[in-house]
């Protein structure tokens, strides 16, 4: 037979185009983030896995597992913060307690810092000792199911890798009509549930926050090798709030009703309003299924001043550094009511030797926004918002009103031109700001953001440099906070 080399030469050329094709992708990049990686075995069968498997008693999502497609980031391991997550990919496998219905994950954060920059790793008993880094914790760790979905691997939650923009009052109504991946169940996140993904190795870069581009050292809040994420594209990049279903008891800014986020440009949980801004009436949104329970706390009165939370494996001091039991040690601090600065904070809890163990340290950020209670706040329920179990400090705030406190975390918030000089704080009293009249040039002291809220502070300085405040919403500057101290429970 005669064979007619032209045509077979097209079929070769064609045949290569295939081969590069499903080998190494060729379809247009779009702004931000896509995630391209599809290592898991997308065939019929794993999808009938999927989807039979579901949740079973442990609260794990079921099918099949393929450890190249999954992310668990080494706890100890050193990268360069210009980097973006698709760099820090690890094949390490989640150490996760399953028997626990709200596993912490952990913050993704593995630099030291001390009160301005990046430092090297303190040893037990130096100056800026239990931070973060300082601890063991359970890795992120996420599966792409090569169907539109992830599957966090500790927490046992199934995401939309996709997002999308929608008005809050719409999107429970739109997330019921959801089938990604083939299923009906998809929802709004609850705020806890939405904060299991944030990671602090996140950075706002060193640009300015109203810039509308985000600069080149600029690092998302979340794992963009696995969800899809744009920054925010209207007049300012950091713009990138995502919807929960999570509402506030109490009210924002100017008398409105607000749901509380999470901003995974700048990593920061505030209250927005629920009709919108003035420049969009819609948010972000990502869709989530499986268990409910997650975010949900059982405490225990171990009645030696400690509580337990036997769904995060977490001992918590029943009451905070303002308790008067605690004088002896804060004589040593610049002041002497229970608040304090981040380094005394470390220090605090490195040094305390409570209820027969020795083993305290400061909470990570996701550790004490764990502690959270968003049904309670000063407005609305006359009380911090944490569990009743708990006690804290009462304090008059900056219009010598009857409040409470903000509460140091071990984690460092890379955020504005002086890279490492913030750390993560909550409020567990109001997230107060100065807000400046549109009409005139006079300040109001207001509920900015919401009891719940999650901010930062400078780690050093003085309030009395801050008398308004501090960005857009003139966030109060305290410097000196409060201190909650954790441990796991052996």
């Amino acid at each position: 037979m005669k064979v007619n080399k032209r045509l077979t030469g097209r079929f070769i050329i064609i045949g290569l185009c295939f081969f590069m094709l499903n080998t190494f992708g060729c379809a247009p990049r779009e702004r931000g983030y896509r995630s391209d990686n599809q290592g898991y075995e997308n065939n019929s069968e794993n999808r009938r896995m999927g989807r039979r498997s579901g949740y079973n008693s442990n609260n794990r999502m079921g099918g099949r597992q393929n450890n190249s497609d999954s992310y668990a980031s080494n706890n100890r391991s050193e990268y360069d913060t210009n980097t973006n997550h698709s760099n820090i990919v690890k094949s390490a496998s989640s150490n996760i307690d399953k028997s626990l219905t709200y596993p912490i994950v952990g913050s993704n954060q593995k630099k030291f810092y001390n009160d301005h920059t990046a430092t090297s790793r303190p040893d037990k008993g130096d100056d800026y000792y239990g931070q973060d880094a300082s601890y063991k914790q359970n890795s992120p760790s996420y599966q792409n199911n090569g169907d539109g979905t992830v599957t966090d691997l500790n927490t046992g939650l199934m995401w939309q890798k996709a997002f999308k923009k929608i008005e809050w009052n719409n999107a429970a109504t739109d997330a019921k009509r959801a089938t990604t991946g083939g299923y009906t169940d998809w929802r709004v996140p609850t705020i806890k549930e939405s904060y299991s993904l944030i990671l602090f190795n996140g950075s706002t870069g060193t640009g300015r926050p109203n810039s509308r581009s985000a600069p080149s050292n600029a690092i998302p809040y979340i794992a963009t090798n696995y969800f899809d994420f744009e920054y925010g594209t209207g007049n300012r990049y950091i713009d990138a709030q995502y919807i929960t279903s999570t509402s506030y008891l109490g009210k924002i800014m100017n008398n409105q009703e607000g749901f509380f986020g999470v901003n995974f440009a700048d990593g920061r949980i505030k209250c927005y309003p629920k009709q919108g801004n003035r420049n969009s009436r819609k948010w972000y949104v990502r869709y989530v299924r499986g268990s409910k329970d997650y975010g949900k706390n059982k405490f225990v009165d171990n009645r030696d001043g400690t509580i337990s939370d036997k769904t995060t494996g977490l001992m918590w001091l029943q009451t905070d550094s303002g308790n008067t039991k605690f004088q002896s040690i804060l004589s040593r601090f610049i002041r002497k009511d229970g608040s304090m600065n981040w380094k005394e904070a470390l220090n605090f809890c490195e040094n305390m030797n409570f209820a027969g163990k020795s083993d305290w340290r400061l909470p990570t950020a996701k550790e004490l926004q764990s502690l959270v209670n968003y049904n309670r706040s000063p407005s609305a329920t006359m009380s911090p918002a944490i569990d009743p179990i708990f006690k804290a400090t009462e304090i008059k705030d900056e219009g010598k009103s009857r409040n409470y406190p903000f509460y140091w975390s071990s984690t460092t918030h890379l955020d504005g031109r002086e890279l490492g000089r913030n750390a993560v704080y909550v409020a567990f009293g109001e997230a107060l700001g100065f807000m400046r009249s549109r009409y005139s040039s006079d300040y109001k002291l207001m509920d900015v953001h919401g009891a719940g809220a999650q901010r930062s502070d400078p780690k050093i300085g003085n309030p009395s440099d801050h008398p308004k405040g501090f960005g857009p919403q003139g966030d109060v500057r305290r410097i000196f906070n409060y201190v909650r101290p954790v441990r796991d429970i052996k």
